[in-house]
């Protein structure tokens, strides 16, 4: 097996639902007492995780470079930014190492387009709905998207950054979320896109009206990809 570099703590609650998903495959796939060769490296979130200015941005890419260059150094073969809002400086990280990292909006339209999926709603923390560094590369992959909803997306920032990075799970965010998917339901999509790492945490995506792809598993399970060689 190969070994895979995680950059965590973005946050810390998703970065371990990374780390349960590649064990739990990695189980699956080679049975016995066989458990995930992982590098992790979990970073402070406060310091980065809710960057707004150019300004900030720019820091953030220096520590995630930083970062992936330390994981780099110590062996890993391919890396994974356990952030979906991070990606914003996806380019930047990867052009400062060799080590392929492997973006997670690529590894979901990937899945999508495979599945047969053409029109979706993206969900996610605001930058992440209404930027492009994110869309660009689903719709790269034949993903029409729905326009941006800014007032879910101002709910999901209250959600995410008061509520989900620190571990806390709200009924009152949960049925938010449960009432939003059925209005997008009725839209003319054929999923929804859960594009924020934690929002697994409160959405149930094995039972809901409209097939969900959760980004955080899909990146997970690309980087098990490389683990076993695959």
């Amino acid at each position: 097996m190969q070994k895979l570099g995680l950059i965590g703590g973005l946050s810390w609650t998703s970065t371990a639902r990374y780390y349960q998903i590649i064990n739990q495959a990695v189980y699956r796939a080679k049975g016995g007492q066989h458990s995930a060769p992982l590098l992790i490296e979990s970073l402070d979130f406060a310091d980065i995780g809710r960057s707004t200015t150019d300004e900030e941005w720019t820091y953030a890419a220096q520590v995630l470079t930083a970062s992936a260059r330390r994981l780099e150094q110590a062996g890993a073969k391919a890396l994974l930014i356990c952030a979906n809002s991070m990606h914003r400086v996806y380019d930047e990280v990867q052009a400062g190492v060799d080590t392929p990292i492997i973006n997670i909006a690529d590894a979901v339209g990937r899945k999508m387009k495979a599945d047969g999926v053409h029109k979706a709603a993206l969900i996610g923390t605001r930058n992440v709905m209404t930027e492009k560094f994110y869309r660009q590369r689903l719709v790269g992959h034949g993903i029409s998207l729905l326009p941006p909803d800014l007032e879910l997306a101002e709910r999901i920032d209250r959600i995410v950054y008061e509520e989900l990075t620190i571990g806390k799970v709200s009924r009152d965010s949960e049925r938010y979320m449960r009432s939003e998917l059925t209005d997008i339901a009725k839209e003319n999509v054929q999923a929804a896109i859960l594009a924020c790492t934690e929002l697994e945490m409160i959405v149930d995506v094995k039972a809901n009206v409209l097939p969900i792809y959760d980004g955080t598993a899909i990146h997970a399970r690309a980087g098990v990809d490389v683990i076993l060689g695959d």
